[in-house]
């Protein structure tokens, strides 16, 4: 009977135990499932989210903590352009919206035109405009930072290239929509009677060449030096959406104030449909139809004169700081560049761009103009034809006579290129300048590029032509919806010749035809200008460029004192025929903004001049006095704008991230950035590849709000986006754990009430067994 009751006790001892064991786990186990979801919630409420958290369409970056995302700020862009004659005045409007719970900084990388001079940036929160002051490029930096680290809302402006620029907006609280204004002057441009202003919209993505690594000696022993030909390329990229999964984003609304200074005939946009109003006979107030548009493509717009009332000359100034600056054009008339002109035997080099960013529209623009070109070669010509993507072809073996078999097969070959790869432009820049041989007496080599100049390298190529041209010309054509101005302007302005732009098939006769009209004339040689009776400080362009039928000497000048006299000579040869003209200063009309153009230019002309100063710093030094002088946004000076007043409490997180671009009109997302991942693409390494799989990893979800994509599209786009992204998991496991515990705590309890209503039967056949064993 004792023993059984030992028997009894020790039983109910461990019914207890695993009942308090079990106990203990489900304790343990709410403890971790709650703690996951208190870690869980303020992630949130600092404004991380995961995708089914998202109940209208948005657009989801990866954040820095794993499983989870943040909301990308959305923005909107207003522009105006008041035309004055030959001047412009554009304004800027950036509308950044933060739609998600979290504080975020957002970083806009996006275009403005080559020759803009940037000098406002005003940043409005509520009803307040606070404007932003210009500093060297450093110290703007830090005073952005540290008020970004101290909750304050800022905006800093910086240049990446003479047409890009990056707007970086820190703080935008929770719901909050922060106004940034941006204002720039420039000139209008003039071809042929044709007056016209190109506002681009979009930064098209940029192939960077890989760094290049190098053996070098040193104390005796081998060591490697690395040189990046893009050393700012983090600075130039940034997320782009595939077109096929995304809704175009970033809207944009346009208004042209256009008062030529004389009486306007045909006005028209080539790219997008606009409304034109007549105001009167000198005056067009041009609007985008339907209000707005996806920022995917430059805006032109083009105008004319009623026949015989263009003016071919104009000369303009402005007073500023004690000093008097000026703006001058002059067409040289038609009779003077083909006075006596001879037919010059050419030697014409044509380099077609086959990359990935071709494909597409852009790619048949490109070989319908060679086509074009060279089927107006004349037999006493001699061409080649270079073609290049991430490798280079170089179709006949030296120059050829322009035979018609020559030009049938070069033809043939031309139309049959297809567009892929990646865009190693400067092997094939070089195969144009340096492996065609030397030039025949008598005759006038051309290199004609035809590329969109998709390309983040353009110092590398400046240098080869500037190093290498000889007696060769360089002509640029740009192709496409968004062409690299910058690398295109200054490429032909480096190979003393000229630059088209093609933006649509419907262009490529018409322009073509001029090109070949210039390429065909003589060009404008040894220009000069000069005043007598004044005192002129500085001249910009220096040196003035060659120029070719139909475009005017344009230049910018500073001069000495408030009310100068004089004239003003522009001295040329046109062929061998010298070309003159004189205008009195005293005459010229009241103008705004030309001290910011002389300075921009005045700029550009330092930068031009980087071989010839040995020392970097020394050319710096001279481009930021010039640009803080006149409030210029440059390569070494920036606009920085500070809230006086913290807005983010220190206990909050702040998100950055880098707003997304379209892709551009008419390029194909799969040959820009590769249809597969980098690694099933052996041997193969391509800067564009590898930002495509970083950019794979975005939760791409986007029925964008500010085009109003109804809620149920919304979440159809969520559900595919959900399918695409391999996303991780991100929920907490409470619920499998509670789950686990309950059932553990109902197994000891049927445990211990089995053991007391059963023991005795158990103790028996226990001690049963003990007697066979002892035996």
């Amino acid at each position: 009977m004792k023993t059984r009751q030992n028997e009894a006790r020790w039983g109910m001892y461990l019914a207890i135990a695993a009942l308090a064991a079990c106990i203990l786990m489900f304790i343990g186990l709410m403890t971790q499932a709650t703690a996951q979801t208190a870690d869980a919630k303020p992630r949130q409420l600092a404004g991380y989210v995961r995708p089914n958290d998202i109940g209208t369409g948005a657009l989801l970056f990866p954040s820095k903590e794993p499983g989870y995302f943040v909301e990308a700020p959305r923005l909107a862009t207003d522009v105006q352009i008041d035309v004055n004659g030959p001047i412009m005045r554009t304004r800027v409007t950036q509308r950044f919206e933060n739609p998600s719970k979290g504080w975020v900084e957002g970083t806009y990388v996006f275009p403005l035109p080559e020759d803009s001079a940037v000098d406002t940036l005003k940043m409005q929160i509520g009803d307040r405009f606070i404007e932003g002051e210009i500093k060297a490029r450093e110290a703007a930096r830090e005073i952005y930072e540290q008020a970004k680290a101290e909750g304050k809302k800022a905006a800093l402006l910086e240049q990446q290239r003479p047409n890009i620029f990056t707007n970086q907006v820190a703080n935008i609280g929770p719901g909050e929509t922060v106004v940034v204004q941006i204002e720039y002057q420039s000139a209008v441009r003039q071809s042929n009677g044709l007056y016209s202003l190109r506002f681009p919209m979009v930064v098209a993505p940029r192939y960077n060449p890989q760094p290049i690594v190098q053996t070098v000696d040193l104390d005796s022993r081998t060591g490697y030096a690395v040189s990046d030909p893009v050393p700012d390329r983090e600075k130039i990229e940034a997320p782009v959406l595939d077109p096929k999964e995304n809704a175009r984003i970033t809207p944009v609304t346009l208004t042209v104030n256009l008062k030529a200074g004389f009486p306007l005939g045909e006005v028209k946009s080539g790219y997008h449909d606009v409304d034109i109003a007549n105001l009167d006979d000198l005056s067009r107030r041009v609007t985008l139809k339907g209000d707005s548009v996806p920022a995917d493509r430059d805006f032109e717009l083009t105008w004319k004169a009623i026949e015989g009332k263009s003016p071919y000359a104009g000369l303009f100034r402005e007073t500023v700081g004690g000093k008097t600056y000026l703006l001058s054009f002059v067409t040289p008339p038609a009779a003077a560049n083909e006075a006596d002109a001879k037919p010059v035997k050419r030697e014409i080099v044509f380099v077609i761009d086959n990359s990935g960013s071709m494909a597409g529209p852009s790619m048949e623009q490109a070989k319908e103009s060679l086509a074009l070109a060279i089927s107006r070669l004349k037999p006493e010509d001699r061409f080649n034809v270079i073609r290049f993507d991430d490798t280079m072809s170089v179709h006949f073996s030296e120059l050829v006579e322009a035979t018609p078999d020559k030009r049938e097969d070069a033809i043939v070959y031309v139309r049959g290129l297809t567009a892929d790869g990646g865009t190693e432009m400067l092997p094939a820049l070089e195969a144009a300048l340096r492996t065609q041989g030397p030039v025949q007496a008598g005759a006038l080599r051309q290199v004609v590029f035809l590329t969109d100049g998709a390309i983040g390298n353009e110092t590398q190529l400046f240098e080869e032509i500037q190093k290498n041209r000889g007696e060769a010309r360089v002509f640029t054509v740009g192709i496409g919806s968004a062409p690299n101005s910058h690398f295109m302007t200054k490429a032909a302005e480096y190979g003393r010749g000229t630059f088209t732009l093609i933006g649509s098939e419907s262009e490529v006769a018409a322009r073509m035809g001029e090109l070949f009209t210039k390429l065909e004339s003589p060009a404008m040689t040894d220009i000069a200008a000069s005043f007598e009776g004044a005192s002129a400080s500085d001249i910009t362009p220096n040196p003035m460029p060659d120029l070719y039928r139909g475009e005017p000497v344009v230049l910018t000048a500073e001069l000495d004192g408030t009310a100068p006299e004089g004239k003003l000579q522009i001295l040329g040869k046109a062929g061998d025929q010298p070309w003159r003209v004189e205008m009195d200063i005293a005459k010229a009309s009241t103008g705004e903004g030309i001290a910011k153009l002389w300075a921009r230019r005045k700029i550009d002309d330092l930068e031009a001049s980087a071989s010839t100063i040995a020392d970097p710093a020394t050319l710096d030094k001279r481009i930021e006095t010039v640009a803080l002088a006149h409030h210029l946004v440059s390569r070494v000076t920036s606009l920085v704008a500070v809230d006086a007043t913290p807005s983010r409490p220190a206990s909050e997180n702040l998100s950055e991230t880098k707003l997304p671009l379209n892709l551009p009109a008419g390029w194909d997302f799969g040959k820009v950035f590769g249809e597969a991942p980098v690694e099933t693409v052996p041997g193969k390494v391509d800067e564009r590849d590898a930002a495509l799989e970083s950019r794979t990893k975005l939760a791409m979800v986007t029925a964008d709000r500010m085009l109003a994509a109804p809620t149920a599209r919304a979440a159809g786009l969520l559900a595919e986006a959900n399918n695409q992204v391999a996303l991780p998991q991100t929920a907490t496991e409470a619920d499998k754990q509670i789950l686990i515990g309950l059932m553990l705590l109902v197994f000891a309890l049927l445990a211990g009430t089995t053991f007391v209503y059963w023991r005795a039967p158990i103790a028996a056949v226990v001690l049963a067994g003990v007697r066979r064993r002892g035996r």
